[in-house]
């Protein structure tokens, strides 16, 4: 008998995926039902916890070895400081056989700031920048893009797309759940792959000294508090002036004569033009907090040293600057996302409703397919050079002063006798997990017999005190459970990826869903 198998095997379709997740489902019940004491009662009848649920529960743990050394240890130190496992910090090298051919330098800190996805798309665009041989930078220059350019216009622009939802959704009562939802936090830090496209291609980029960093900026929690506030009065004075155009003379007349489009869009003029007076405040509030930026089509002055140590100049607006140097051979409107949402059908194009940041900007959009797929795409765009943007939970088993993402970190399930047994699709549905955090996977260590990958090296944004100077390692097994999206450029994607997302028609997620979060 040879390695080749006797039958031919199958083509994996997504039928037969959803079939196979159907079958281990209806498994599960079974071994559940079969386990079940059906002719059992419970000891409380209305639901309340009684004094003997306690005893009970109390008498069996008492006798139990391993909760009486577990309530002895963990009661006094922390938790998961005590149950971190030796062998991943043995076993989670930092090596790796497939590298960027190219470093960036200095690993960069967004501090008390939601700005992860700007600081990893910034350092995605740096890789480029650097490189250019019009800008002759030396190898080891600490070269930054400003984050905080990009998060100035990012903001004054959700604020924008916040009012403009508070006009479009006027007619909508206040609990109305999309209403709630989206005045939840109008102005979070954070951001998705498509929308920095639609900063860069609005307002381009700048070197970090052209627009260096505030308070503010780096600790925007106070900022973000009054904006927001603001923000919100904004929303409701712009839901009640709508009611009372709606209910006034010359609109009532002209709904009568059959000249609704005509009413609508008066009123909805009238609404803008008292949206831009309260847009006007809130671009005064930012720029007390956070500075005046450059404007992205009037010119600036950057001075620089060459790898010569000749002192050099570059004179150019911020769009300008984009298009000259970060359009490189991967131009990042030319990348996409790819995602790795088990609830949902895959080989599929998803977007989530009112997530955005320019309003009529680009749409936020997701390719769902298999984790492998996702690793297999990282591969790729690695050995061509390529760093890739990803989003992830971060804070699941993961150890931010040794740098280890690892699902088998910390041995909590002995330490409490219990079995974490949630699937990744069960963490999605459950609101227990979502993209919490953007970084950069810059080299991969593949496994030279099978070419699976055994771990990713990370670019993280926490400054170089944590992990290998900066660095993180990523696991195999991590990468399957916590990692939901990769951003890859069309020219390295499947090309039956890249028709899945050109052949439009996406499925739209409610602006609730986990897939909606921003990193």
């Amino acid at each position: 008998m040879g390695t080749a198998p006797s039958k031919p095997v199958p083509e994996f379709t997504e039928k037969r995926r959803v079939q196979l997740a159907l079958a281990g489902q209806a498994r599960e019940l079974a071994d559940t039902l079969a386990t079940l004491d059906l002719n059992g009662v419970a000891t409380s009848q209305d639901g309340t916890l009684e004094g003997s649920n306690l005893v009970e529960w109390e008498d069996a743990a008492a006798k139990d070895p391993v909760i009486s050394l577990s309530r002895t240890i963990l009661s006094h130190t922390d938790i998961s400081a005590s149950l971190l496992k030796r062998s991943p910090i043995i076993a989670d090298a930092f090596v790796f056989n497939n590298t960027l051919p190219y470093t960036t330098h200095p690993i960069t800190n967004q501090l008390s700031s939601g700005r992860c996805w700007l600081f990893s798309s910034t350092n995605v665009l740096r890789y480029t920048i650097s490189q250019h041989p019009k800008l002759n930078l030396a190898t080891d220059a600490k070269f930054q893009l400003s984050q905080s350019y990009l998060f100035f216009y990012d903001k004054l622009e959700k604020a924008n797309y916040y009012l403009e939802n508070s006009i479009d959704l006027a007619d909508r009562e206040l609990d109305d759940r999309l209403v709630q939802y989206l005045s939840m936090g109008p102005l979070s830090d954070g951001g998705q792959w498509d929308m920095v496209v639609n900063l860069l291609e609005r307002y381009g980029v700048v070197p970090q000294p052209v627009y260096p960093e505030s308070f503010s900026s780096s600790n925007s929690g106070r900022m973000n508090s009054l904006l927001t506030t603001k923000l919100r009065e904004h929303g409701l004075r712009l839901r009640k002036l709508d009611q009372a155009l709606r209910t006034s003379e010359w609109h009532v007349k002209l709904v009568s004569e059959n000249e609704i489009e005509n009413a609508n869009e008066a009123r909805v003029g009238i609404l803008r033009k008292k949206k831009e007076e309260f847009m006007r405040e809130i671009y005064n509030m930012m720029t007390i907090c956070l500075g005046v930026p450059p404007s992205p089509t009037v010119s600036f002055t950057w001075e620089y040293y060459d790898k010569n140590n000749k002192a050099c100049s570059w004179t150019g607006t911020p769009v300008g600057f984009y298009k000259a140097f970060a359009e490189g051979k991967s131009k990042p409107t030319e990348a996409f996302s790819l995602i790795n949402d088990p609830r949902n059908e895959y080989e599929k194009l998803y977007t989530v409703d009112r997530l955005g940041n320019v309003w009529g900007g680009k749409s936020v959009r997701y390719v769902n397919t298999t984790s492998e797929t996702l690793k297999q795409a990282v591969i790729k765009c690695i050995r061509a050079g390529q760093p890739v943007f990803f989003g992830c939970d971060v804070g699941k088993f993961s150890n931010t002063p040794l740098g280890i993402m690892d699902a088998d970190m910390y041995d909590y399930e002995r330490a409490f006798g219990v079995t974490l047994g949630l699937t990744k699709a069960e963490r999605l549905q459950s609101s227990e997990s979502s993209m919490t955090h953007a970084m950069v996977i810059t080299a991969v260590h593949v496994d030279e017999e099978t070419q699976k990958p055994v771990r990713f090296k990370v670019e993280n944004s926490w400054g170089e005190a944590v992990g290998d100077k900066g660095f993180f390692v990523m696991t195999d097994k991590w990468f399957d459970e916590f990692v939901y999206q990769v951003v890859t450029p069309r020219s390295l994607a499947s090309p039956d990826l890249v028709d899945i997302l050109d052949g439009g028609n996406a499925s739209v997620l409610p602006a609730w869903d986990p897939m909606g979060s921003l990193a």
